[in-house]
C-alpha cells in the first residue's frame, strides 16, 4: 500500500460541456457503459471517493466481486463508487462480450455497482484513464482486481494489489478516512 499520490495534469478526453471546467483532471474520461455501450463521463463522480477495480469473470480473484458488491451497497449512500473495468489483459481471463460479461456479474455476484466497457488496463493499448493512476502512483496493475482508491477532491490516490481483499482492515481504513474528509 503506498501513501496518497497526488495526481498530475496530463493530456485527457474531456468528459462532456461544462464539465471540464469544474471536474478534475484525474476523472475528466468518458467510457462506454458495459451494459448499453453509451458514453459515462467519470466526472459524474466528481466529490465522491472513488474505487476504480480492473475486473475479470475467470480469475482467482473473481470472488471479490461479491465483497466489492457488498462494500458498495454499504458505502455508496456516503459517497462511496465502486468502478469496474473488465480487462482480458491478464491470463485472457476476460474473454466475453460485454454482454456476456454484464450477465456474468449479475446473475453471479449481484453486482449493481458501475460497470464499464472491457478495456486495456496495461500494455500499449492501456486507456488514458488507468495510464494516468499508474503514473500518479507508480504503479500499474500486476493482474486483474487491482485497486485504485481515488479521494473526494479527485486528486488524491492510493493503490491497492490484487491480493488486497475488498474487507481488508486497511483498505477499509483508507476508504472510511476518505469518506469522512470534506470535498
Amino acid at each position: 500500500m503506498r501513501r496518497w499520490a497526488l495526481a498530475c495534469s496530463l493530456g485527457v478526453m474531456a468528459g462532456g460541456a461544462g464539465a471540464a471546467d469544474s471536474c478534475p483532471a484525474l476523472l475528466n474520461h468518458s467510457f462506454p457503459g458495459l451494459q448499453d455501450g453509451r458514453p459515462q463521463s467519470l466526472c459524474q463522480y466528481q466529490g465522491k471517493v472513488v474505487l476504480v477495480v480492473n475486473t475479470a469473470s475467470y480469475c482467482g480473484f473473481t470472488s471479490q466481486y461479491d465483497g466489492l458488491e457488498k462494500m458498495y451497497a454499504r458505502y455508496k449512500d456516503q459517497g462511496l463508487v465502486v468502478l469496474g473495468f473488465p480487462s482480458n489483459d491478464f491470463g485472457a481471463q476476460e474473454p466475453g462480450s460485454n454482454g456476456e460479461i454484464a450477465e456474468f456479474c449479475r446473475l453471479t455476484y449481484g453486482v449493481k455497482f458501475p460497470m464499464l466497457a472491457k478495456t486495456n488496463v496495461v500494455g500499449p493499448e492501456t486507456n488514458p484513464f488507468y495510464r494516468q493512476l499508474a503514473t500518479t502512483t507508480g504503479e500499474r496493475p500486476r493482474w486483474n482486481f487491482h485497486k485504485y482508491l481515488i479521494d473526494r477532491s479527485g486528486r488524491r490516490v492510493i493503490s491497492f494489489p490484487s491480493e488486497t481483499k475488498p474487507d481488508d482492515p486497511r483498505l477499509m481504513a483508507e476508504i472510511q478516512k476518505a469518506l469522512a474528509a470534506k470535498p
